[in-house]
């Protein structure tokens, strides 16, 4: 369990995945997706995941050169992991505060 809380854990992998959920993305677009996080943070968690095999970076080698990083095959198995996480955090959150829009207005 430590390894995969690892691999996932932390404050901005999760968001990073979730976002990428979606298809390809560029780091700038993360970076609007993601607005708290810094570009040295960023990069430092792209890294990561990468070196992991969770995630793929494609270079488009042209002028000027675009990078792009989407989820590996191997990534999608934590796709049900992920929705779980999601899913009890969801729960947690009702069953402490209540109403979910009265937690989001705070």
């Amino acid at each position: 369990m430590d390894v995969a809380l690892e691999i996932v854990g932390g404050k901005w992998k999760s968001s990073i995945l979730y976002h990428l959920d979606t298809g390809k993305k560029r780091t700038h677009e993360l970076r609007k997706l993601i607005p708290d996080i810094t570009p040295k943070m960023l990069t430092q968690q792209l890294r990561e995941l990468e070196k992991d095999g969770i995630i793929h970076r494609i270079v488009h080698y042209e002028i000027p050169p675009k990078v792009e990083y989407e989820i590996s095959e191997y990534g999608l198995s934590l796709k049900t992991v992920l929705e779980s996480f999601c899913s009890w955090g969801e729960s947690h959150m009702e069953k402490i505060y209540g109403d979910r829009s009265a937690f989001l207005e705070k």
